[in-house]
C-alpha cells in the first residue's frame, strides 16, 4: 500500500468548511438578470451546463437574495458570461444594496423583456423550466431560447474570494 497524500486534519462538515473548500475552486463569473416590476440581477459563480439535448443550464440563488422574488416568478432569465475587463460590473451585481442598473451599467431590454448587459463575452435568454429547493437556495434549471457569443476576450474568474483573470 502506498502512502496517501497529506490532506490535512479532517474537519466536520459545516458551512465554513464548504466555503473554505470552494475558495480553492476557480469558477467562471456570470450575471443572471430577470425582469419584474424593474430589472433585477446578481453575480453567480454557480452557473453550470447541464445537458446538450435539450440544452439546459442551472444556477443557484439564495432565497434571501434581493433578486429571488423576481427570479422566483420569472418565465425567462438572462445569463451573461463576464470578461476579465468586467470586474467592476461583477462587483456591482454582487454587492447588496447596489444600484445594479444605474447609469454605470450599460444594458438594454432584450428578447422576452429580459435585461441584457452590454459588453459581455456571451449571453443567453433562457426559459425557466424548474426551481428546485436546495437548503436555503433554489437551483434554477433553464433552457436557452436565444443568445450569442457577443464579444472577444477572456473570461472573468472567481478564486480565493477575489475576481481574477486567466494567466498564460
Amino acid at each position: 500500500m502506498t502512502a496517501s497524500p497529506d490532506v490535512g486534519t479532517p474537519r466536520t462538515a459545516s458551512p465554513e468548511l464548504l466555503r473554505s473548500v470552494f475558495r480553492q475552486h476557480a469558477a467562471g463569473v456570470a450575471v443572471i438578470t430577470a425582469a419584474g416590476s424593474g430589472p433585477v440581477g446578481f453575480t453567480a459563480t454557480s452557473l453550470t451546463s447541464v445537458a446538450a439535448e435539450p440544452p439546459l443550464l442551472s444556477f443557484g440563488i439564495g432565497t434571501g437574495a434581493s433578486s429571488w422574488p423576481t427570479v422566483s416568478e420569472a418565465e425567462h432569465i438572462g445569463v451573461h458570461i463576464l470578461g476579465e475587463h468586467q470586474q467592476e460590473l461583477a462587483a456591482t451585481f454582487a454587492r447588496s444594496g447596489a444600484d445594479r442598473f444605474g447609469p454605470a451599467t450599460s444594458w438594454r431590454t432584450g428578447p422576452e423583456g429580459v435585461p441584457l448587459l452590454d459588453g459581455v463575452l456571451a449571453w443567453l435568454v433562457c426559459r425557466v423550466v424548474a426551481r428546485i429547493p436546495a437548503g436555503d437556495h433554489r437551483i434554477v434549471l433553464a433552457q436557452p431560447v436565444v443568445g450569442g457569443p457577443a464579444g472577444p476576450g477572456r473570461p472573468l474568474l472567481y478564486h480565493q474570494g477575489r475576481f481574477n483573470a486567466l494567466r498564460d
